[in-house]
């Protein structure tokens, strides 16, 4: 069974060749090994954060790589534990021979080959880094666009939990003038007049709200948004999209019906990561390959954060029937903007009028002007939206709101004219301690193992 405290190794680059590679060990004490591994001789002159020129050595003392041999002490090292860092050739080969040798000398000790995000899982539990920290690692690694990215290392520096430990510290502070009021009943005073509780709560609630608002802009930026274009046949939806790319993505012909199935480009729009899926145009047909693609229209417009309704600027009365069809499929709240192209054969100006983009896919002429409302409906009010974004998780949202409703729910018990009592004062009190454990949930303070292993789970080994 394996335990948090073994010892544990993984190659720590990506798989294939590369100028260097790095197989990365943790543990409570490495001496042992580093011993095997290195020979005595050049394990005594390891110093912590310090680059060694080491040869890795196999079970009989011949050498299997030449590199460098990194220590970091405990608890100063990315874990929390002694780690030790072989940096090594990249070829793949020779980091599977190291990986292996690794296992072979510390068998004694009980090393073992680290599970995914197991590296990370371990600097959460020894404190160096809270659980929305830890998730940032993932997230900065995955990172799309460049905003992504900057977003994801501001939440690893802790400005995100930073941020909500001030919220639970100010719930922490309510709640105490709560209790002390519970425990001196007999003082004849106006609890929420006296300690301006209300005051306090409506602080609290905008400050919550803020960051909600910059979590669901940051969750945008983390999986990006899902923008699919419809319309009739030969409208030209593929062309914007290669419009959008900035390559030649989908294939474009004046024969309607070209695009029988979706297709799914990634694309960076000043930072927001769009996904843009190209569809079969909407029409009746006897092709049953045609239909089954116009099914698919149907079912990814039920998923779209936008959806994008192209018309013909030379017959924009002929559409009826396919916005009809948008319509029935098109989910909730979600935005439908209409981009009238082809704007170059009536000779027509590039525009945004509303919800109606005008412009041609041919020339690039209203591009521009697409992407700003693309921009717009994804909340991003400008470029420099992106430094201000939390790179959130669905986890992340669901605790923020759930925090948000139970404040609520006290601000309800705070606004009672009449008959405020003790009985009032515990709900109070209850509503506020269930807003920061939710609150907790984020950083981790309040957690559960199942969630942990769904977290880390998904790293990738050796990190």
């Amino acid at each position: 069974m394996a335990s948090d405290s073994d010892p544990i190794v993984a190659i720590a680059t990506p798989i294939g060749r590369g100028g260097i590679g790095i197989v990365r060990m943790s543990g409570a004490d490495l001496s042992a090994l580093v011993g095997a591994l290195l020979g005595m001789a050049v394990a005594g002159r390891l110093r912590p954060r310090h680059a060694t020129r080491a040869r890795f050595l196999d079970a009989s003392g011949e050498p299997i790589d030449e590199g460098i041999a990194l220590l970091f002490a405990a608890p100063h090292s990315y874990t929390g534990e002694t780690v030790l860092e072989l940096q090594g050739h990249g070829g793949p080969l020779v980091m599977q021979l190291l990986l292996a040798r690794c296992v072979e000398a510390g068998r004694d000790s009980g090393l073992r080959v680290a599970e995914p995000g197991e590296f990370t899982r371990r600097a959460f539990l020894n404190d160096r880094l809270d659980l929305a920290q830890a998730e940032a690692v993932a997230d900065l690694i995955d990172a799309s666009t460049a905003a992504a990215a900057r977003s994801a290392s501001r939440s690893l520096t802790g400005v995100f939990s930073q941020a909500v430990h001030g919220l639970i510290n100010a719930l922490i502070e309510l709640r105490t003038l709560v209790e002390a009021t519970l425990d001196f009943p007999e003082e004849e005073i106006d609890f929420l007049e006296a300690s301006s509780a209300r005051a306090r709560l409506a602080a609290i609630r905008a400050q919550l709200d803020s960051l909600l608002h910059k979590a669901q802009q940051g969750a945008v930026l983390r999986e990006g948004l899902n923008v699919v274009l419809v319309g009739a046949p030969n409208v030209g939806k593929s062309s914007l999209l290669n419009a959008l790319a900035g390559e030649e993505v989908a294939i474009v012909t004046a024969v309607p019906g070209t695009t029988r199935d979706r297709i799914r480009q990634a694309i960076d729009v000043s930072g927001i990561p769009l996904n843009v899926i190209d569809t079969a145009g909407l029409r009746d047909t006897d092709d049953e390959v045609e239909r089954i693609g116009i099914e698919r229209t149907l079912a990814e417009i039920e998923t779209a954060d936008v959806v994008l309704h192209l018309v013909d600027a030379t017959q924009p009365a002929s559409d009826a029937g396919v916005l009809a069809r948008v319509r029935a499929r098109i989910g909730q709240d979600v935005p439908l903007l209409t981009v009238v192209n082809k704007i170059d054969l009536r000779g027509d100006r590039a525009r945004v009028e509303g919800d109606r983009i005008f412009l041609s896919a041919l020339n690039g002429a209203g591009i521009d002007g697409l992407r700003a409302e693309l921009r717009r409906v994804a909340g991003w009010e400008s470029e420099s939206t992106g430094e201000t974004v939390f790179l959130a998780r669905e986890r992340h949202l669901h605790a923020l709101i759930r925090a948000r409703d139970h404040l609520a729910l006290a601000a309800e018990r705070a606004d009672i004219e009449h008959g405020y009592g003790n009985a009032q004062l515990e709900l109070f009190a209850e509503e506020l301690r269930l807003a920061g454990n939710f609150l907790g949930e984020i950083t981790g303070a309040i957690t559960a193992d199942d969630l942990l292993g769904r977290i880390f789970s998904r790293f990738c080994i050796g990190k």
